[in-house]
């Protein structure tokens, strides 16, 4: 070969060589900074996912209190429905129990009122019997300590109940009843029997007017229903 052909491959191969030592050292140089370019991708995609995330977590944590606050609702409502439907079934009870629709039993008071035994020779026998305003008295007065029920004899009482004398025997409604008459009331024993028992009372007055008196607490006192109506 020639010595200027020999010349030109030596610095063509010189060349090449620079080439490729350039392109290396650039393409070291360069990976670097697309590793840093990917991860930073990365971390920037990864951020926007959890920040999505935590928006819907905030919406789903706002739609859950929003269904608590709705629940609490629902049952508050519920709850006075409740309160309100079983008012009103106590109440209708107790306007049953006050009209003698149904029979009643509870706790309460048995008041008995008798003739006296002894009458004076030449006294007036009319002043030694029971007469109506005398259970007249006491059936007012158990209304007043609140009494639930009562009955004379077993017969029913009303608020708009009639007593009446009719010569020996009393006339409750259109029952006819005889000394010695059995007075009972359910309700509060002790409020009933206190009503009764006050001094300057309702018994007090009876004894003076020369009636026999007896009260007594029972723990269970049951009235049947007004003849013609069910349980």
């Amino acid at each position: 070969m020639r010595k200027n052909e020999v010349r030109m491959l030596t610095l063509l191969f010189v060349v090449v060589g620079f080439l490729f030592a350039l392109t290396y050292q650039t393409t070291t140089e360069q990976n670097p900074r697309a590793e840093e370019g990917q991860e930073m991708w990365e971390e920037d995609r990864l951020r926007s996912s959890i920040l999505e995330e935590q928006e819907q977590n905030r919406g789903l944590e706002e739609e859950w209190q929003t269904l608590q606050r709705e629940v609490r609702d629902l049952e508050e409502e519920l709850a006075e429905a409740e309160v309100s439907s079983f008012n009103l079934v106590e109440d209708l009870e107790k306007l049953r129990m006050l009209t003698g629709e149904v029979a009643v039993e509870g706790p309460g008071v048995e008041v008995t009122l008798n003739d006296h035994t002894y009458v004076p020779d030449g006294s007036n026998p009319n002043n030694y019997i029971v007469h109506e305003r005398h259970i007249q008295e006491v059936v007012d007065e158990l209304v007043l300590a609140d009494a639930e029920a009562i009955s004379i004899n077993g017969f029913r009482v009303l608020r708009n109940s009639s007593i009446q004398c009719a010569g020996p025997v009393i006339k409750i409604d259109s029952n006819t009843s005889a000394a010695p008459f059995v007075i009972e009331a359910i309700g509060d024993s002790e409020q009933l029997e206190a009503a009764l028992e006050l001094s300057g009372g309702v018994k007090d007055r009876l004894v003076n007017e020369n009636v026999e008196v007896r009260i007594q607490k029972h723990n269970e006192v049951f009235m049947q229903p007004l003849v013609g109506e069910s349980e």
